[in-house]
C-alpha cells in the first residue's frame, strides 16, 4: 500500500487517482463511519452521504495549488470594492431592508457589515462552491495537507445532515467544504447558524433569513459593539513610525491624536471611548494607506483573521448602506 508520503511524491494524477488509492480511501471511510454512528449519526444517513462517495481529484490540485498570498493591498482593495460589488451591495441593502431591520433588532450587529460579508464570501449568494461538501471534506481528511481539522469538519458535516438541515445533494460549497451563502465550515455552522425564519431548520443553502441571521449571530459572537464603527481612514504624519503596529497594539484616541495621527481630511479625531489600533494593511509593501480601527474590526477578523479582509469589509459596508 503507498503510504502518505509516497503519494505526495507522485505526480497529481497519479497520487489522486481513485483506482490507486481506493482501498484506502474505503478504509479510511469505514473509521469515519464507525466514528460518526458512535457520535449518534444514523446509518441511514451515512449510507446516503456515502453512497458511491470517491476522492476527487479537483479538489486535491486545488488544494495544493494554494500559494502564500501574494496581492499588494491596492491590488485586494481595488479587486473588492469595484463598481459592481459595490452596486450589486446596495441593490442587496435595498432588497432586504426589512429582513435586515429584523435581524439588527435580534442580534444588535450593523445591516451593513452583514451586507458586506455576504458580497464578499459569495457575491451576494451569486456563487457559492459547487462542490459535494461531504466528498471534499473526506478527500482532504483522507489525503489532504491538514488530516485531523477535516475529519473534524467531515464529522460535523454529517451530524448536520442527520440533523435534518440539508439534504446530500444540496449541501454544496468550496473545495474546501465552506458552505452556502455565508461560506461557513460545518463546525461554524454548528456554533453559530440560526433558523431565523422559524421553519425548523437551519438552511444557509436557500434561506436568505437563516443566512444573513447566520453572519449577523456570527459578528454578534465575536464581540460586535453595535452604534460603534469598524475604524476609518487617517493620516499618519512621517514622524511616528508604523513599524511593529497592527491590530494588536491598542491605545486610546487620545494617545493616537497626541502623536499627531488625525482623520484623513485632516481634522481631530473623534472622542470614541475605549481603545483603538492603527492599522496599515500594505505596510510591508511601502503601501501607507491608514486606517485607525476599534472592537468591530476585530470581530470582522473573527470571520477571517486578516487585516485586509476585515479593512475592505469595512470599507464595502460604509458603500452599500
Amino acid at each position: 500500500m503507498l503510504t502518505r508520503r509516497a503519494l505526495a511524491a507522485l505526480p497529481l494524477a497519479a497520487a489522486a487517482s481513485p483506482a490507486l488509492a481506493q482501498g484506502s480511501f474505503a478504509s479510511f471511510l469505514e473509521g469515519v463511519r464507525t466514528e460518526a454512528r458512535r457520535a449518534g449519526v444514523s446509518q441511514q444517513t451515512l449510507n446516503r452521504a456515502f453512497a458511491n462517495l470517491r476522492p476527487n481529484d479537483r479538489v486535491l490540485e486545488l488544494d495544493r495549488r494554494q500559494a502564500e498570498f501574494t496581492q499588494t493591498w491596492t491590488q485586494y482593495r481595488d479587486a473588492r470594492l469595484s463598481t459592481t460589488r459595490i452596486e450589486n451591495g446596495r441593490r442587496a441593502f435595498a432588497e432586504n431592508r426589512a429582513l435586515l431591520q429584523a435581524i439588527h433588532s435580534r442580534f444588535r450587529v450593523d445591516p451593513r457589515a452583514v451586507v458586506s460579508i455576504w458580497g464578499m464570501e459569495t457575491s451576494y449568494g451569486g456563487f457559492t462552491g459547487n462542490f459535494n461538501v461531504i466528498e471534499a471534506l473526506a478527500t482532504l481528511a483522507w489525503e489532504g495537507r491538514r488530516a485531523a481539522f477535516f475529519r473534524a469538519e467531515l464529522l460535523a458535516a454529517l451530524r448536520i445532515l442527520d440533523a435534518g438541515n440539508i439534504s446530500v445533494e444540496r449541501m454544496r460549497g468550496s473545495h474546501a467544504g465552506a458552505m452556502g451563502h455565508p461560506q461557513f465550515m460545518p463546525t461554524s455552522f454548528e456554533r453559530l447558524a440560526v433558523d431565523f425564519d422559524g421553519d425548523g431548520r437551519k438552511d444557509i443553502w436557500d434561506s436568505r433569513a437563516d443566512a444573513l441571521g447566520s453572519i449577523a449571530n456570527y459578528l454578534s459572537r465575536s464581540g460586535w459593539r453595535d452604534g460603534e464603527p469598524w475604524g476609518f481612514e487617517v493620516a499618519v504624519p512621517q514622524s511616528l513610525s508604523v513599524e511593529g503596529l497592527d491590530h494588536r497594539t491598542m491605545r486610546t484616541m487620545v494617545d493616537w491624536a497626541r502623536v499627531g495621527v488625525r482623520q484623513w481630511d485632516g481634522s481631530l479625531l473623534p472622542g470614541y471611548e475605549g481603545e483603538w489600533a492603527l492599522v496599515v494593511p500594505g505596510y510591508s509593501r511601502g503601501e501607507g494607506q491608514s486606517f485607525i480601527v476599534g472592537r468591530n474590526f476585530m470581530a470582522i477578523r473573527r470571520y477571517n483573521p486578516s487585516n485586509f479582509y476585515a479593512t475592505a469589509v469595512g470599507m464595502l459596508a460604509d458603500r452599500v448602506g
